[in-house]
């Protein structure tokens, strides 16, 4: 991120353009929505800004610029559609002690006006630092349409508020009762005039105050296996209502990104044979902080129910006396599955699917090896990556066929997923160089090397 993205405080201070044509307008037609005081020097002007100036909402100076125009100014635009005359906005400007913006011009830019949505006092501001303006109007023209218009008077009216609302306790109480004042209150009475939205404020801080204070909740969240997009829209909520996440090592930055910025982020991480946070611990941090009376987010790489010791943690909020509820998530198996085209059932191949793991708190997990080793049996083992010598010996040592297909999945549903095609003969080998979080898909083979082998066995 080259622009970092601030709201400048204008009211009552000075702005200067430099240009009178198309360019200056444009500009003008958003800074003339502020408090600024506006100062607009060219030798010619548009008929539009020669209205403005008439109106009283800005300023002419009617030569080219001199230094000292931009005294005091906290920002300047060279709008004057010339590179000879903005290069001298921006060295006369700069000088002056004003940030200065030349239209059209990012890398001569000291700071970039974005696209901006305004619900005043709400502004919403799109930037993407130049590289693609009309994507930015894009973006635009949707939050138009998604935000109401009544979204600016109900939160005017909120400012005025805000000191009666800190009879609240701080955080999740007060945030309840905001919350509920933009999603039900506050749209409701608008329909009445500004005193129903005031009323609706009053009455509903009483309920909020007269209500019993709420305990912690934990919910128990599947962030799926590392794409963003496959975060359900109820684990997405549940971030966005979090006072703490707790995460695992698998959970992708980008989803974390998602969580309330407020919110405490604990790493949990577990590493299977390398470091890790002792379950107990893990547990006691989630019961300690939900305790507070705290939202708490215990969040898991895939499906919490699916190899994620969530019965440990139930047990511990069970005991302490807390609430708890599970948001699934997907897990690893569908998304590897999915990314080779294939499925994991399929009718006359397999009736059923094992989802195992390769290792245990006890070392490598033990399974029932001859039925796995079945032709047509289907696993995804969980975990598997230094096991595969083992699990290759036991497969084989109960009748399983070495051409038995077996895909690693490393990185399922990231930008930096790698699929490798193996058989069980070779699948230590393949499994060598794999650094990142793995899936090996017993019995499958991608889509497209399955079809070369069902090939081949009509050829034969």
């Amino acid at each position: 991120m080259n622009h970092f993205p601030i709201f400048v405080a204008l009211e009552g201070r000075r702005v200067l353009v430099a240009g009178g044509g198309d360019a200056a307008v444009a500009k003008l037609r958003l800074l003339l929505k502020t408090t600024a005081h506006i100062t607009v020097v060219a030798e010619t002007f548009d008929e539009v800004i020669e209205d403005w100036a008439a109106a009283g909402r800005l300023h002419l100076i009617r030569r080219r610029q001199e230094p000292g125009d931009a005294m005091c100014c906290v920002l300047a635009y060279a709008a004057q559609e010339d590179a000879d005359l903005d290069a001298a906005t921006v060295r006369l400007a700069a000088a002056d002690g004003a940030l200065v913006n030349v239209v059209d011009n990012l890398e001569q830019s000291q700071f970039i006006t974005p696209a901006i949505v305004d619900r005043d006092p709400v502004v919403v501001a799109i930037g993407t630092e130049g590289a693609a303006p009309v994507l930015a109007r894009k973006i635009k023209a949707d939050l138009e349409e998604t935000l109401p218009a009544q979204l600016g008077p109900l939160a005017r009216i909120a400012k005025t508020f805000r000191r009666a609302a800190n009879a609240l306790p701080f955080g999740a109480p007060r945030r309840r009762f905001w919350a509920e004042y933009y999603d039900i209150a506050g749209p409701r009475a608008a329909e009445q005039g500004e005193d129903a939205v005031r009323a609706a404020l009053d009455d509903l801080l009483s309920d909020h105050l007269a209500a019993d204070a709420r305990g912690g909740h934990v919910d128990l969240v599947g962030a799926g296996p590392g794409d963003p997009e496959l975060l359900t829209l109820k684990a997405r909520k549940a971030l966005d209502a979090a006072d703490v996440v707790i995460h695992d090592r698998l959970v992708a930055p980008e989803i974390l990104e998602l969580a309330r910025r407020e919110a405490t982020i604990i790493d949990a991480g577990k590493e299977g044979f390398g470091p890790s946070t002792a379950q107990g611990d893990i547990n006691a941090c989630i019961v300690e902080h939900a305790r507070k009376g705290l939202h708490v987010v215990r969040l898991k790489a895939g499906d919490p129910t699916v190899f994620g010791r969530l019965d440990e943690e139930i047990e511990a909020l069970h005991a302490a006396g807390l609430p708890w509820s599970i948001v699934p998530g997907i897990t690893a198996a569908s998304a590897a599955t999915a990314s080779i085209g294939q499925s994991l059932t399929r009718r006359n191949r397999n009736a059923s699917v094992r989802l195992i793991t390769g290792h245990d708190m006890k070392g490598f997990a033990d399974q029932d090896w001859r039925a796995l080793a079945a032709p047509g049996e289907v696993a995804a083992i969980y975990m598997g990556k230094r096991a595969a010598r083992w699990m290759q010996g036991r497969l084989l040592m109960h009748g399983a066929a070495p051409s038995t297909p077996v895909t690693i999945v490393e990185n399922a549903s990231r930008p930096d997923q790698r699929t490798i095609a193996a058989t069980l003969s070779t699948l230590p080998e393949a499994v060598a160089d794999v650094t990142g979080p793995a899936l090996l898909l017993h019995g499958l083979a991608p889509r497209a090397a399955q079809i070369a082998l069902s090939r081949q066995e009509v050829a034969l």
